[in-house]
């Protein structure tokens, strides 16, 4: 069974898709995409090393493909206009939108002078609006870049994120607030992925008004979590914000790896038992909400795991081996996961899937 307003069901995407879109599927595509109860999207890298986007069954068989410039990161999917962005990899510099029935050509965005993305954004509700992570590298501050959806995504301004370091971010259900995870961490494009403080990171999560870019609430992690950078985010029910962490630190600390936050309180660290935070290397990955079965379901390439928790309680309901372990996103039953080396849930392809899953809400 599938739910609404978590997955997109087959009949819906069918639908939706048309007879041009099915008709230039090729015969195994078409069946995967008749079977399935869910519909997924993910980065990839190809065996030749050319890089793309995937649309993908619940069991993990690929439906249709796009290409990229380069790799990607992080995907945002407007339920509203069925767009599509996949926004590249730090430190890149561009952002592709396009519709996953290809009814539309796609739209390259470039990040502006002095900035690049931090590889991940979200749409407003309506899908009017595009918000991206970068980094104004020179001025050494996390910015949200403000995208008009409705005219070929010009840019219409930005928002100071209040941290540094600014990876994901989410907009509220509502659409009136924005959700900023600040990883911490400087870094700066002359020097590649080098990170440069990790003896003074700054991690934070904020909130933002979304239209003003007006301060909600920030908060800090404190000065024994200061290696603890905040990465990743989903929103649950009742609008808790669950992040994940990956430490930077010592590797014979434990550090807790996730929590949540509303708006109005305080943050709540979660106490893992010990060995769930050693299974994960110290380093989640992905996180997400799968709202109707009240679960949270974390990845960790570094511990090759996946666990799933309470979303009431924070309690851990079970716990994977699973090898490169990727993206996570939430399924008709308990939570999908992709692999680097292929896996996405029971099938395995010859891709190398990347970092993050979407589900085709």
């Amino acid at each position: 069974m599938v739910w609404r307003g978590e997955t997109i069901d087959r009949r819906a995407f069918l639908k939706a898709a048309g007879v041009a879109f099915t008709a230039a599927l090729a015969p195994g595509s078409l069946q995967a995409l008749e079977r399935t109860d869910a519909v997924y999207a993910s980065g990839f890298r190809a065996p030749d090393g050319s890089f793309g986007i995937a649309t993908v069954s619940e069991r993990g068989e690929i439906i249709d493909r796009v290409a990229l410039p380069a790799r990607a990161h992080g995907l945002a999917h407007s339920a509203a206009t069925g767009r599509i962005v996949a926004f590249a990899r730090r430190p890149g510099t561009f952002a592709m939108i396009f519709d996953a029935l290809r009814q539309a050509e796609p739209v390259i965005i470039t990040a502006p002078e002095g900035r690049h993305f931090y590889g991940h954004g979200h749409f407003s509700p309506d899908g009017s609006r595009l918000y991206a992570s970068e980094n104004d590298f020179e001025g050494n501050r996390g910015m949200i870049g403000i995208y008009d959806a409705t005219d070929r995504f010009q840019r219409i301004g930005e928002f100071d994120a209040h941290g540094l370091g600014t990876h994901d971010m989410t907009v509220s259900d509502d659409g009136s607030m924005l959700v900023i995870a600040n990883g911490g961490i400087e870094t700066h494009p002359d020097f590649g992925r080098t990170k440069l403080n990790l003896d003074h990171m700054e991690p934070s999560l904020v909130l933002l008004d979304a239209r003003s870019g007006a301060l909600i609430q920030k908060h800090a992690l404190p000065p024994s979590l200061s290696q603890l950078s905040t990465r990743h985010l989903d929103i649950g029910d009742n609008g808790r914000i669950w992040f994940a962490c990956q430490w930077e630190g010592a590797r014979n600390e434990l550090p807790p790896l996730a929590g949540w936050i509303s708006k109005g309180e305080d943050i709540s660290l979660l106490d893992l038992p010990e060995e769930t935070t050693v299974r994960l290397g110290n380093y989640v990955g992905a996180i997400a909400v799968n709202r109707r079965e009240g679960l949270v379901g974390l990845t960790s390439p570094v511990g090759g795991a996946a666990v799933t928790l309470d979303a009431k309680t924070g309690a851990v309901l079970r716990e994977e081996i699973v090898r490169e372990a990727a993206g996570v996103a939430p399924a008709p039953s308990g939570i999908a996961v992709s692999s680097y080396d292929g896996h996405f849930n029971a099938t395995e392809n010859a891709v190398a899937w990347d970092q993050h899953i979407i589900s085709l809400k």
